[in-house]
Parts: structure tokens; C-alpha cells; sequence
């Protein structure tokens, strides 16, 4: 039963409208990555004001918070017990400033990712992180989560892409590291503490976003390789070849190709089944003519010198979207019964043999398990999705161990952007030393004493 006069404090704060109990709550649909959503109570802040007024009571009474964004994250940071308060960040939508001079754009942290593209598209300028969750992944999650996606390998990660940040602490302190400015050395550089700790040192409010000027080109190419040492032959022809244009690089082993341009999957083939790996290519320049001259010109080179051996080449929006809808298509992977999914880093060159000592491991314990692979290769992440059919709970752990502990003999991470959350956090010492937990530790004890936020997420602290 909830307290009467704690949800009247509430109120006062946030007025009727930016609270949801009860049935209405219940009511609301949540993915399942987004964790087990059990609170009763749900409190949706308009502005930082807000939210400090609501940590700050929060705090005086030890309160857990649980910070939710657009709720497309797939570790389970977001799962709420049933005495848990869920602080989402739905009610903050607000686009504050754009400065095209600076190529800025400062926005409220809930925000979708989408919104915020479309809002740099209309001043001439590009957002350029992107991934699939575009429509309902929101500002503050990405930078929660340090989000990834696509064009990493020439926009860097989200953390490449924030200026500056606004974020109220666990005791309702609002910090604000605002910074619309490229170099600023000032110290401390505070933002970073709030990148990719998944809301455990503080909740995002309000961000300052690096934009860049608007591609006026895209060319987009499927290819099909021999096998994997033909594929990096390729990415750095088509590196070199573009001369820093490349924006994307993504790859698909067979299975999955296949799993996604056969029925049920309603997406084509745009090349035969059967060869070694697939490449999609993505590249963004400045003049359409020659860029695509430049484009046909690396693939013949690749052709020629047995890296590929076909290649289509969109000659349209429509065609591109047809190139990527395969890549994209991961539900596919999920139609005959759960998975166990991976979002993993590998150096490069060790990708083959690390995904051979998973594939035996794997069919070790469940003979006759399916595994597809597909992935953004030229930043080193994989992603690994097993179906273990009727076996999927009984195996959980044991396939877990598969895929994450031949990461030691070849320093890979965990977690390449995904995060940690519930879901990974038992095999943080894989991809971090004992000292770095410790400093960990250290950080979310100095800005969390009382241990309200997104506590047990990551890491767990004892004594916070």
C-alpha cells in the first residue's frame, strides 16, 4: 500500500499528471529486456527542477530510483521491484537551443533519438549516432548506456558526440557541466562521469549534442566474400579507397543472412545464399557523382583482387532500405522461441577463432543449438544470438560461460554497447580488473552514499 503522504509530497511536485499508480501502471506494455517491471509507482518529472525536488525527497527517506528512458536497452537496467519508484523521463521532451554556427543542439533528456536526427536535418546538419531503436531510444539513454549503433567506426561512440550534460545527483544536487564548446580543458571533465553508468552516479536531464554538417551523398553497398580474412581484406580496400568516408561497416555470417531473406522473414536476397560472409557498406560524402565513382572503384579493386565475389549497389532510397532490412531484421532470430543474446567486442583479427571456440563449445552442450552472427566488425563488436530451444532456461548459465569466458584469452568485452545492467554484471571481471571494480565502487559510494540509485545494476556496491 502506498503511503498517503508520500504520494501527496510527490504530487505537490510533480502535479497529478506526473504520477501513475496503480492500475494505470500495470496497464503500461514493457519489452521483456526491459527487465521485470513489479513497482507500483511511476513519477514523470517535466524539468530538472522537478527531478531534483523528487531525488532530494527521495534521499530523505532512502527511496530506490529506478531511471527510465525510451526503455530499449537489452541487460535488464531498467527492472523495478515492487517498492521501487520508477523516475522516467518521458514528460522531458523539450528541444531547448540549436546553434548551426557551433553545430549544437541542447535537449531534455527525454528526447528520442529520432527526433533529435530529424531536428539537425531541417538546420542542414546530421545527429550521427543511429541504430535500430531510433523512434523510441531516447537522449538520456543513450548517453546512460553510451550508445553505439551504426556509424561508430567514423562518429565514434555517443560519448564522442556529448558536449556537455546536466544531472541531478542521488541527493538532489543539480550539476551542471553544460558545455556547448569543442576544446574546454577546465578541469575535471564531469560529463563523463554520467556516460555509460547506466543512471547508478546520477540521472541525466539535459544534454548539449555535437552535430555535423549533413552528408550530401550516400552510397550504400551489399557484397557477398569467401570467407572472413576476404572480408577484412575488403574493409581496408574500401577504408582507403573512400578516403575517410566509410560510415558503416556491418557483416552477416550465412546463418543468419539466411535466417533473415528466407520465409517467414519477408526481406529479398539481394545476393545468392551460400558464400562465406556478408558486408553491407555504408558511405556518406559530398558530391553524389563522384563519390559513387569512388565507391564502384573500391569494390572493383576488392573484385579484383578476390576479396569479393559480388556485389550489388543501391541506386536509390529504396534499394538502400532493402540492403539494411536483413541486417536489421533481428527478431527473426527470436520467431522459433527465446534466445540468448550477445553483444560482445573481439580484437579484429581474432574474431575467426574466437567464434570457433564458441560454435564448438556450444554445440558441445546442446548439440544441434543454432547460432547466428552478425555485427558492426569494423569497431570490433559482435553480436551473438543462440537458440537453445526446449533447452533455453537449463542451459542459461552454461551458455553464458560459452560465449563470455574465451573473452579473457583474447581481451575482449562483454559488453560492447549494450551495457551491463542485471544481465551481465556476474561477468564484469572478465573485461575488468579487481582494481577497476574497486574505483567503481569507490565512484558510486561518493555520489550515491545512501545506494538509491539504480542500485544492484552494473555492479554490486557493498555498503552503499
Amino acid at each position: 500500500m502506498l503511503d498517503a503522504q508520500w504520494i501527496a509530497d510527490l504530487r505537490a511536485v510533480v502535479g497529478e499528471q506526473g504520477l501513475v499508480m496503480g492500475e494505470k501502471l500495470r496497464e503500461r506494455k514493457y519489452d521483456p529486456f526491459a527487465g521485470v517491471i513489479r513497482s507500483q509507482l511511476l513519477v514523470r518529472p517535466d524539468s530538472t527542477a522537478q527531478v531534483s525536488e523528487v531525488m532530494r525527497l527521495c534521499y530523505s527517506r532512502n527511496q530506490v530510483v529506478i531511471p527510465h528512458g525510451g526503455l530499449t536497452g537489452l541487460v535488464y537496467g531498467t527492472s523495478a521491484r515492487e517498492s521501487d519508484l520508477i523516475l522516467s523521463m518521458e514528460a522531458m521532451t523539450r528541444i531547448e537551443s540549436l546553434d548551426t554556427a557551433g553545430r549544437t543542439l541542447r535537449v531534455q533528456a527525454g528526447v528520442t533519438l529520432q527526433r533529435t536526427q530529424e531536428e539537425a536535418e531541417r538546420a542542414g546538419l546530421m545527429f550521427p549516432l543511429d541504430l535500430g531503436g531510433r523512434a523510441t531510444a531516447t537522449i538520456g539513454g543513450n548517453i546512460s548506456t553510451n550508445a553505439g549503433g551504426m556509424r561508430v567506426v567514423r562518429y565514434g561512440m555517443m560519448r564522442n558526440l556529448v558536449l556537455g550534460i546536466e544531472a541531478v545527483l542521488a541527493d538532489g544536487t543539480v550539476l551542471s557541466s553544460l558545455n556547448r564548446m569543442l576544446k574546454n580543458n577546465s578541469g575535471y571533465d564531469l560529463k563523463q562521469l554520467f556516460i555509460g553508468t547506466e543512471g547508478t552516479l546520477g540521472l541525466v536531464t539535459r544534454a548539449d549534442l555535437r552535430l555535423v554538417p549533413a552528408p550530401q551523398s550516400h552510397g550504400t553497398a551489399f557484397v557477398a566474400c569467401p570467407d572472413f580474412q576476404s572480408l577484412i581484406r575488403l574493409l581496408g580496400i574500401v577504408d582507403s579507397g573512400l578516403g575517410g568516408q566509410l560510415s558503416a561497416f556491418e557483416a552477416m555470417w550465412p546463418e543468419y543472412y539466411e535466417l533473415t531473406t528466407r520465409p517467414p522473414a519477408a526481406n529479398a536476397a539481394l545476393l545468392p545464399h551460400g558464400h562465406g560472409v556478408y558486408a553491407l557498406i555504408e558511405s556518406l560524402g559530398a558530391h553524389q557523382a563522384s563519390d559513387d565513382e569512388r565507391l564502384e572503384e573500391a569494390l572493383a579493386r576488392a573484385l579484383e583482387e578476390g576479396a569479393i565475389v559480388d556485389a550489388v549497389i543501391a541506386k536509390s532510397d529504396t534499394e538502400r532500405r532493402a540492403m539494411w532490412a536483413p541486417r536489421e531484421d533481428v527478431f527473426q532470430t527470436r520467431r522459433d522461441g527465446p534466445t540468448h543474446n550477445f553483444d560482445i567486442s573481439v580484437p579484429i583479427p581474432e574474431m575467426p577463432t574466437y567464434l570457433e571456440k564458441v560454435r564448438a563449445e556450444l554445440e558441445r552442450i546442446v548439440p544441434g543449438i543454432r547460432v547466428w552472427v552478425f555485427g558492426h566488425i569494423a569497431d570490433g563488436n559482435l553480436h551473438v544470438a543462440v537458440s537453445a530451444g526446449d533447452r533455453h532456461e537449463e542451459t542459461f548459465d552454461a551458455v553464458e560461460r560459452c560465449v563470455y569466458e574465451p573473452l579473457r584469452e583474447f581481451c575482449g568485452a562483454i559488453s560492447a554497447e549494450h551495457g551491463i545492467g542485471l544481465e551481465r554484471k556476474s561477468h564484469l571481471g572478465i573485461s575488468r580488473s579487481p582494481a577497476e571494480i574497486a574505483v567503481m565502487r569507490a565512484l558510486k559510494r561518493a555520489l550515491d552514499p545512501r545506494g538509491i540509485l539504480n542500485p544492484g545494476k552494473v555492479f554490486d556496491v557493498q555498503g552503499a
